[in-house]
């Protein structure tokens, strides 16, 4: 790996620790300090992931037109200006426009990172954005981990730890990620460009793509929204359901060399990878449905780990190999902003149902939306076979 992706890797994984401490018990601290209902919480993070929608979009665009450290820089700047501020305003209201500031903040540095990686070690493919996914569980693993310890001694601490951790980001981006331009010196701005058939054809793919992205993220996040609060109402321990996401970390970080080598033989191309993890995502997410231990969730997030790591890193991948050259970033833009809005719709969704109905149902929802993802997830190169612009990609 070159020395440039590794300082995206070290950089990536402090930046997404210091989020850990905040992001998994958002629905928690909402809901029960601020005393506000599962569907308020789920409108708040709707919001954040609405900010971040549009950070992401920007990220994207402004990767391709003003490179990809000044982008993360200005991401950087954002974020660790609200996470300064909700180190000392963290009540209702303003709770919920420093949330929106964070998200538009973060959108910003996640697509320009991810399009920085791939222009840095192109010949890398999937291995430039696996390490990328690898460094953001390392940091989900710490973070989640060390916030929930934290958080059961007081949560005002996790603003202090998540600033102190946004600004080490900040640091080794300022001065680590300066001289990693040089590699995306020759692409053309997306704005100076006039996307020709062909161009539209892979756009159309990489939407059919996203629809079950969205999908599988709207049916993820209710492990850190309904579902964090679901084990709250079992009587399990807030620093056990932290575990849960630590336990989601070390796996994806230790299993890799015995994954590379499992999908080698059962998921030859990243589609087929794909359709694994999302049939994994399903029988996660049958397990929880009937879980009422505390080892049922913790069954059900090994498996949902497992599907993770086959869907993940594949759609930035496809992304990366569908993009024309000088709209590397529009693309990671768009594929990180299609993850947010999953993230967007899924807590309002899942709080509304649980409010208003009861968790099993929500259960069943999802599970058909991920079944929905699977033949989404099938047919997007149909086009694009048809008239012989795509081969489906080794995951190697």
């Amino acid at each position: 790996m070159p020395r440039s992706l590794w300082l995206l890797v070290v950089g990536m994984m402090i930046n997404v620790t210091g989020s850990s401490f905040l992001w998994p018990l958002n629905t928690i601290y909402i809901h029960e300090h601020l005393g506000k209902s599962l569907t308020v919480a789920g409108i708040v993070l709707m919001l954040n992931s609405a900010a971040t929608v549009i950070g992401n979009l920007v990220g994207g665009v402004l990767f391709d037109k003003i490179g990809g450290y000044k982008s993360i820089i200005l991401g950087i700047v954002i974020t660790l200006v609200a996470v300064i501020l909700l180190m000392f305003y963290h009540s209702w209201p303003i709770y919920i426009y420093l949330l929106i500031l964070l998200g538009f903040g973060s959108g910003i540095v996640f697509p320009a990172t991810f399009a920085l990686a791939g222009a840095v070690w192109p010949e890398g493919g999937r291995r430039a954005f696996n390490a990328i996914y690898v460094a953001q569980n390392v940091g989900v693993a710490a973070g989640a981990s060390l916030g929930g310890f934290i958080a059961s001694i007081s949560f005002d601490y996790i603003f202090i730890a998540n600033t102190a951790l946004f600004a080490v980001f900040f640091l080794i981006a300022l001065f680590g990620f300066r001289n990693i331009n040089a590699e995306e010196a020759s692409q053309a701005s997306i704005l100076n460009q006039k996307p020709d058939v062909k161009d539209s054809n892979k756009f159309k793919a990489l939407v059919i793509l996203c629809i079950g992205y969205l999908l599988c993220w709207v049916g993820y996040v209710q492990w850190t929204s309904t579902i964090s609060s679901y084990t709250q109402s079992l009587n399990i321990p807030l620093h056990q359901y932290s575990f849960l996401w630590t336990v989601n970390g070390v796996l994806i970080v230790c299993a890799q060399p015995f994954l590379s080598k499992i999908v080698k033989h059962f998921a030859k191309t990243l589609k087929q990878q794909m359709i694994i993890g999302f049939i994994l995502f399903i029988v996660s997410f049958v397990i929880a449905s009937y879980a009422e231990q505390y080892t049922g969730f913790l069954v059900a997030m090994v498996i949902l780990t497992i599907g993770e790591m086959f869907v993940w890193p594949a759609v930035p991948t496809i992304a990366n190999d569908l993009a024309p050259k000088g709209r590397q970033g529009f693309y990671q833009g768009f594929v990180n902003s299609t993850a947010t809005g999953g993230r967007m719709i899924g807590p309002l969704l899942g709080g509304v149902i649980a409010d208003f109905y009861h968790i099993n149902l929500l259960f069943m929802i999802i599970i058909s939306l991920l079944f929905i993802g699977i033949f989404t997830t099938f047919m997007y190169d149909k086009k694009l076979k048809e008239i012989g612009e795509n081969k489906e990609l080794s995951i190697s």
